[in-house]
């Protein structure tokens, strides 16, 4: 039996807002944008190649805004990915490696799967990490 991960809930203070950082800056694609009243609303956004979504809204979570740490974004090429949120204005954290002795700017120059990584904040301050695996 598969169990596969599909939707991750993020809690935010301002739907619209964050609807735009996610698909405006990040890129992500908008798959569903549902209001039902004034009490509901669901909007699901997919990162581009992802088998899993992500939903912000209002009446989905009571989870506290700025409370989802970690989540992590796998790319390719990490170079190739910062320099595009850069370039859409998304303030994203230089690019690390860790090494035995903690951790070291740049790219991990044996460019080892998993091991280089750049971190970035959505506006409510949701915390992502890139993360290179070529």
């Amino acid at each position: 039996m598969d169990w596969k991960l599909e939707l991750v809930l993020i809690p935010v203070t301002d739907v619209d807002r964050a609807k735009d950082f996610y698909v405006e800056k990040l890129g992500f694609a908008l798959d569903v944008d549902h209001k039902a009243g004034d009490k509901f609303r669901v909007v699901q956004m997919t990162p581009p190649g992802s088998a899993c979504s992500i939903s912000i809204g209002t009446g989905i979570t009571d989870a506290v805004p700025g409370s989802v740490v970690g989540l992590h974004l796998v790319i390719n090429d990490i170079e190739a990915a910062h320099a595009q949120l850069v370039e859409r204005g998304v303030d994203v954290g230089d690019i690390k490696h860790m090494t035995p002795e903690g951790w070291q700017p740049g790219v991990d120059p044996m460019r080892t799967s998993f091991n280089s990584f750049a971190d970035l904040k959505d506006p409510d301050g949701n915390t992502w990490v890139l993360q290179e695996k070529r």
